[in-house]
């Protein structure tokens, strides 16, 4: 009988110590990476809106997130092809949650130049539609092959929302 309490506190034992856990780090964009509910309003050169919603697209979903070389000085920036179709690599800054591409730089969804600058994170700065404070993300982007601005008088488009909370009340 004792052989078998013996035994049993050994497997007891190497169980307890088999359940450690490692820590699973963050990636180095963490800070500035999200799903966020955007809204894409036409804007003058100096961010005045000219006109709100111009293809009445309403809230989309873009993305911001790590490049495959982890590091704190890239991200990619991304509609999901919900507005005009880009992912773009730009330039973050993750101690002042700010990023922008430095000029244009190649679209990876399709062949086209982007530009995304001003762009920056403000964490607890915006309400969700149920009223909760949520990380707040603006920037400004404009595309080699957008014939719309010159057409209708804006000279790029603002984006800008808060990060995607999960609860079906802050969907739109």
């Amino acid at each position: 009988m004792k052989r078998v309490i013996y035994l049993l506190m050994i497997c007891v034992g190497g169980l307890f110590a088999s359940c450690e856990k490692d820590e699973i780090g963050g990636t180095a964009t963490e800070a500035l990476a999200g799903e966020w509910q955007l809204t894409v309003d036409a804007v003058d050169d100096a961010g005045n809106v000219v006109l709100v919603d111009p293809f009445g697209i309403g809230v989309i979903l873009g993305i911001t997130y790590n490049t495959a070389e982890n590091v704190a000085d890239k991200m990619y920036v991304s509609d999901l092809g919900n507005f005009w179709d880009y992912t773009v690599v730009v330039n973050a800054d993750c101690n002042n949650l700010t990023f922008s591409s430095n000029g244009e730089v190649q679209n990876e969804a399709y062949d086209c130049k982007v530009n995304i600058e001003g762009g920056k994170m403000l964490p607890g700065a915006a309400t969700t539609p149920s009223g909760m404070p949520a990380d707040s993300l603006v920037y400004y982007v404009s595309f080699s092959d957008d014939e719309n601005p010159a057409t209708y008088g804006y000279s790029k488009y603002k984006v800008s929302g808060y990060r995607r909370t999960g609860f079906a009340a802050d969907e739109q």
